[in-house]
């Protein structure tokens, strides 16, 4: 093997498990952000479900 890379590979395989357990976190922590996301989408669509109903009863109540 080429003497560079033989130090290349030296010098990042032993960091290779950081590197590893900080991408998995980064992913971990995005996952968990969309989750909470979402789940703020549900609830916040289902506001607007119930607002759209009172809207529409108040909207009957006034005009017919």
């Amino acid at each position: 093997m080429n003497p560079v890379l033989e130090e290349i590979y030296s010098t990042i395989l032993p960091s290779a498990p950081f590197i590893i357990g900080a991408y998995a976190l980064l992913w971990l922590v995005v996952l968990v952000y969309v989750f909470i996301i979402m789940r703020g989408l549900k609830k916040t669509e289902a506001q607007m479900g119930v607002l759209e109903e009172q809207l529409a009863e108040l909207q009957e109540k006034y005009n017919g």
